[in-house]
């Protein structure tokens, strides 16, 4: 009898959620309930700052409330095209815009657009070339180049004359690429294009891509709405592009010089082998030194190579190894000295994240941080007073602060003593001031100008003061075992409004827990986990093994077992959920997305604590990711066989999961290929396990466009709804 009543008054409870659900999905989707902070800002050479308004970029100034000036107008200047600026730069001499209109995504990063040349003084419109989209635009040092690729080739447009030459001419979809990065690169290396110019201007260093023998991915381009491609109405259509899954062909890179002058282009010397990457190239403040970083296939080995343009002689200065892997950031944060004497280094050389001064020999000459901390990012430099300025988790992996380091009186100074979360730095190029967009789980951002030579408050731009804080379920903060019942996990919880802990609710787990990743942070977040807190349940969020600003041995636990450790503690978690006397032990879900989407297919197939998983987008086994990826964390295939086969969907599979399983995914995906939710479906339905799959046509691994977020979040708030 009892069992029946608190079916009866189940079927209520979900009536009444899904009654509110349209309203709860609403503010998620629109944004309505979003605080308010600073997008598309850019630090100006004159020491002020812009922003992207839409159809206008305006200069503020950083201490003065008062200061404004618009340095361009679309709706004011001849010529200039219709729609949103995407984006802008500055020329050194802040004469000078480049502004790109009209864009269109490729990937991730990279974006085809209409570029446009705007002289500040003249209120001047020019394209920057009329034969076709640019992507990667950039102005010279002078201000008087901009080297942009089109079609796969690089081309120098020279301002003076209004002409425009290629650098290369060998560029060819799904071959050749110059200056702009293969599919791998862009995603797992976080740059669209690796080009640079010298700091005199003279030459253009960049990297070629050779993919000839990457294999080939495709996947069918249907008709659909939005995108929609209306040659598709009766046949679908096929995109095909260069993806090398791990322990497959990679492209094959050069580094080259071209000199402006000459018109000739020389190929850098990378020492033997031809089975690396390099991700990074960067001038050393030297115009005749090009700094060229090496890494080895497994990305244990990273070696910085000074080279000469000239001679094209390579000199290796540093190389750092490691155990496991040496992680991206280290490459993506150098900061060479304007000077050319040396450069500051983000790396992991003593168990934790901190940067060290190193000679431009490679010798070092100091460690700026030390302690049992991460540093989470390298700012920027003052050359004037050699300062440093970093993010760092200092005070707790849960927070960040931005600190700077005077290497000459060896003085290290908190320029954001507040609580919380420090993030989306932005310093002046005179480094007098930063703008800092700080938020806590109990306060809304809060975007304010500081000095840096105190950190005192200059001014604020954004408060979020009439934000409706009592509209937000508030998350808490917690900690509980990992699996192995001895490392403490970092975790919240979001409660549902007029919680009682003498009732039974269910609970949604919420996590990513990708490498260096990071769900638990103490900022302000109005997420999908408040539509199911209104909703009556209690979401939980946990950071695994494996994740983030904890140091490298809690980081690096995972080498090689990638998705094991992680399931173990959401399983491990959700078990000492379950014994709370207020959660329904019952009724315990688990969501994810792409890396988060992997772990909620995992856990559901490992144990039946789950009732229900709904996992989006997910690997299901590491052979069908890319190489950069997949090898960083797990090795090649044939270096580790059983952890790719023990590891996966697949390999956690020895017995029949009692739980409901979801899978989501787009048709599109040139991430996380449908391939992987195809063969989990297969490999179920010859299992005879049921589950419920549902795909979006056209739509890559954000899955968006038009109404389809409306359309997912609704689906995945209904789901939890009808099955936990």
């Amino acid at each position: 009898m009892k069992r029946i009543i608190l079916t009866v008054v189940s079927v209520f409870v979900v009536a009444a959620a899904w009654t509110q659900n349209n309203e709860s999905i609403e503010k998620v989707v629109t944004g309505r309930y979003y605080a308010q902070t600073l997008y598309g800002v850019h630090a100006t050479p004159d020491g002020k700052y812009a922003v992207n308004e839409g159809r206008t970029i305006v200069k503020y100034d950083f201490a003065n409330a008062s200061f404004s000036e618009t340095v361009f107008d679309a709706s004011k200047v001849e010529g200039a095209p219709e729609g949103r600026i995407h984006s802008f730069s500055f020329s050194d001499d802040g004469t000078k815009l480049l502004i790109a209109f009209n864009s269109e995504r490729i990937y991730r990063r990279s974006f085809l657009a209409d570029y446009y040349i705007y002289n500040i003084n003249y209120n001047e419109l020019k394209p920057l070339d009329e034969n076709g989209k640019q992507r990667d635009a950039v102005f010279s040092p002078n201000g008087w180049l901009v080297a942009y690729v089109r079609d796969n080739n690089l081309y120098i447009k020279k301002l003076r004359y209004n002409s425009i030459s290629p650098v290369t001419t060998d560029g060819e979809p799904n071959k050749i690429i110059n200056g702009a990065c293969d599919w791998v690169y862009e995603e797992e290396f976080s740059t669209p294009a690796i080009f640079s110019w010298s700091p005199d201007s003279k030459e253009l260093a960049y990297v070629r891509f050779d993919e000839s023998e990457v294999q080939e991915f495709s996947f069918p381009m249907y008709a659909a709405s939005n995108p929609g491609y209306a040659d598709n109405k009766l046949y679908p259509g096929e995109y095909k592009y260069k993806y090398p899954k791990a322990g497959e062909k990679n492209s094959k890179v050069e580094v080259r010089v071209f000199n402006v002058d000459k018109r000739v282009s020389k190929t850098m010397q990378l020492g033997e082998g031809k089975d690396f990457y390099v991700p990074r190239i960067y001038w050393t403040g030297n115009p005749q030194q090009l700094a060229i970083f090496k890494l080895n296939r497994r990305q244990n080995e990273l070696s910085l190579l000074i080279t000469n343009t000239a001679s094209t002689v390579s000199n290796e200065v540093f190389t750092d190894r490691n155990k496991c892997y040496v992680d991206e950031f280290t490459y993506s944060k150098p900061l060479f000295l304007p000077d050319g004497s040396g450069f500051i280094y983000m790396g992991e050389l003593d168990g934790y994240a901190h940067l060290y001064h190193f000679g431009i020999n490679g010798v070092q000459k100091g460690c700026l941080t030390n302690g049992d901390f991460d540093v989470t990012n390298l700012l920027g430099y003052d050359a004037a007073s050699s300062t440093v300025y970093y993010e760092a988790a200092a005070k707790s992996p849960l927070k960040r602060e931005i600190y700077s380091y005077n290497m000459k009186t060896r003085k290290t100074l908190c320029l954001t003593p507040d609580d919380g979360y420090n993030s989306n730095v932005l310093l002046s190029a005179d480094c007098k001031y930063l703008i800092s967009d700080f938020s806590s789980a109990q306060q809304p951002n809060r975007v304010d100008v500081r000095s840096t030579v105190d950190g005192k408050v200059v001014r604020n731009i954004i408060s979020n003061k009439d934000f409706d804080v009592a509209a937000v379920h508030r998350k808490q903060f917690t900690t509980l075992k990992a699996a192995d019942n001895v490392t403490p996990l970092n975790g919240w919880i979001v409660y549902p409004a007029n919680f009682d802990k003498s009732k039974k609710y269910p609970v949604v787990m919420f996590q990513y827990s990708g490498p260096n990743s990071q769900e638990v942070l103490d900022n302000w977040e109005y997420g999908w986990e408040q539509a199911l807190a209104d909703a009556g349940y209690i979401v939980a969020c946990f950071d695994p093994r494996g994740t983030g600003a904890r140091g490298e041995a809690f980081k690096k636990c995972t080498y090689q077992k990638l998705s094991l450790l992680e399931s173990d503690d959401h399983i491990a978690v959700a078990k000492q959920l379950a014994a709370l006397n207020y959660v329904d032990a019952d009724r315990i879900g688990i969501y994810g997305w792409s890396f988060g989407g992997t772990m909620a297919a995992t856990c559901l197939i490992r144990d039946n604590i789950f009732k229900t998983a709904i996992a989006v987008a997910p690997v299901t086994t590491w052979r069908f990711y890319d190489t950069v990826y997949a090898e960083r964390f797990m090795r090649k295939p044939d270096e580790n066989i059983s952890g790719y086969d023990n590891y996966s969907a697949f390999g956690f599979f020895d017995h029949k999961p009692q739980g409901r399983l979801f899978l989501i995914h787009g048709t599109a995906d040139d991430n996380v290929h449908q391939q992987n939710q195809l063969e989990l479906v297969d490999f179920l339905v010859q299992k005879n396990v049921q589950f419920d799959m549902f795909v979006y046509p056209n739509r890559n691994h954000s899955i968006y466009g038009g109404n389809t977020r409306r359309h997912l979040f609704n689906m995945m708030y209904n789901y939890f709804v009808r099955n936990l």
